[in-house]
């Protein structure tokens, strides 16, 4: 799945007589990393799914365990980073992420339920680097082109998301996963064999992911990166009920619910689709490839999306994206072949801008409150853990393809929200 940015603490002031060009430079790498972990999941859960003969609601387990850190970890998150300051915060997210990571290699020997505890450890580190990296792109520009900026940082994070799933397709899903009917015929022994085997594919790639981001805390230890100085808050005492007042806050929060729950149930089950003999038939190796096209459009527009909403509106863009969604999601539940295939994978394109400008817009004009704000937005993301479990239960109990009219419905809500807010910047 893709980064989800976010700040607990109202943007500051960042303490820098030089340019902002160097610290952007170092945030952005940040970006790609994390783009690339989440990714990375959609190629794990159908790899586990398999190895466990899991339903498709307990393989949506995955996405409970790591998105539910977002929803826990957030606010504790925002409490350590006010202790250790934002650089500091940022070296330790890294090693948290580099100890869930280190944590798959025993998880290959001891089952599904400590691959689901690496998933969260990972996710918390990712959540408490999120929340220290990204007030730097908050305060290092123009607050009138921060969509624009937050759109234009992401979409390196989307390369991260792009290559993923065709690395992990080739590392972790290369050898390829036998069949239900297959598995029947192997003895006890060799069916123990096969699956100690197959769940042992995720130690190296998880090693060199743990060694890398170590590598990267050192690094971001040593830069030089401003000080970022929280802004003075008339109302710090104001409690989530103050900023929820805010009706387009309150809208917001539940537009990142859905938007994050719709567009991780769609990756989540990329895989899975495309291996559907009426869509594409592919194999599980083959489809991690395809979903590279799915997040790479994704990187695409947002770059599209920095240059054309410099001129438009950001809800009018919101709400032609959702809107495109809509029709290209309803056209994979009802067609079949290369129909269903390319416009399934054609979302991520139009998904492009949906987080940071639905992100930007929520918080506009709350003034002393937007860390409030913001912390009712990070923990709104808990909807990429639940959302795929509605999609996870029609698909067990209806079927996979029928399943997706759940993230038809999530982009519903976003096309509203973006119609809503339509002129909001030009609102007296």
């Amino acid at each position: 799945m893709e980064h989800y940015s976010q700040t607990v603490v109202a943007p500051g002031r960042s303490q820098t007589s030089g340019g902002n060009t160097g610290p952007l430079v170092i945030v952005t790498i940040l970006f790609f990393m994390w783009g690339l972990l989440t990714s990375l999941n959609d190629v794990l859960i159908p790899h586990l799914k398999a190895v466990y003969t899991l339903t498709y609601v307990q393989a949506m387990l995955v996405q409970f365990c790591f998105f539910g850190a977002y929803f826990i970890v957030s606010l504790p998150a925002g409490m350590l980073i006010k202790k250790l300051g934002y650089q500091n915060g940022a070296v330790a997210g890294l090693t948290i992420a580099a100890a869930g990571c280190a944590l798959f290699y025993p998880a290959a020997t001891s089952g599904y339920t400590l691959f689901l505890i690496a998933f969260f450890v990972l996710a918390a580190g990712i959540t408490i680097l999120q929340v220290a990296a990204n007030p730097y792109v908050a305060v290092l520009g123009d607050p009138r082109t921060a969509s624009s900026r937050l759109t234009l940082t992401q979409a390196f994070n989307s390369l991260g998301t792009t290559v993923a799933p065709a690395l992990g397709g080739m590392l972790i899903l290369g050898g390829g996963v036998l069949s239900s009917a297959d598995l029947a015929k192997l003895p006890a022994a060799e069916l123990t064999a096969y699956y100690a085997k197959e769940a042992a594919s995720v130690q190296g790639p998880y090693l060199a992911l743990a060694a890398a981001l170590l590598v990267l805390a050192v690094l971001f230890a040593l830069a030089r990166l401003p000080k970022i100085v929280d802004a003075e808050q008339g109302g710090a005492q104001a409690g989530f009920a103050d900023a929820l007042k805010h009706r387009h806050l309150a809208l917001g929060a539940v537009a990142i619910f859905l938007y994050v729950g719709g567009e991780v149930s769609i990756g989540s089950f990329l895989i899975n689709f495309l291996g559907e003999p009426h869509v594409a038939g592919l194999t599980a190796e083959r489809a991690a490839h395809y979903v590279s096209f799915y997040w790479g459009g994704a990187m695409i527009g947002r770059f599209i999306g920095f240059a054309v909403m410099r001129t438009v509106s950001p809800g009018k863009a919101l709400a032609f994206n959702a809107a495109a969604v809509i029709v290209l999601v309803l056209l994979a539940i009802f067609s079949g072949g290369s129909l269903a295939m390319w416009s399934i994978l054609a979302v991520g394109l139009f998904n492009s801008i949906m987080f940071p400008t639905i992100f930007s817009m929520a918080l506009n004009k709350l003034g002393p409150l937007t860390g409030q704000g913001s912390g009712v937005l990070c923990m709104a993301i808990v909807g990429g853990a639940l959302v795929p479990f509605a999609q996870g239960y029609l698909a067990d109990t209806v079927s996979l393809q029928l399943s997706f009219l759940v993230p038809a419905a999530c982009y519903l809500f976003i096309l509203y929200f973006g119609l809503k807010y339509a002129d909001m910047y030009t609102e007296k």
